[in-house]
């Protein structure tokens, strides 16, 4: 994946996002393609994960689930 693909994605924070903006998450599809994008919104310019259809959706069916819960 090449920068301009990533700097010409519309980033979407999460809806469940702290009231302070400390704890982000965002998220993107990558236009052209099929993939999903994430990253730390606290640093935009680091690391972008980049994730299958099929895996996506498989991590948001856990996230829901809470398999992921730490409490």
């Amino acid at each position: 994946m090449n920068m301009p693909q990533v700097a010409s994605v519309q980033w979407r924070k999460s809806s469940y996002s702290t009231t302070h903006g400390t704890d982000c998450v965002e998220v993107a599809p990558l236009v052209g393609d099929s993939r999903i994008l994430a990253r730390d919104s606290k640093n935009p310019a680091g690391a972008v994960l980049s994730f299958a259809p099929a895996s996506w959706d498989a991590f948001l069916d856990e996230a829901k689930r809470g398999a992921f819960d730490l409490a």
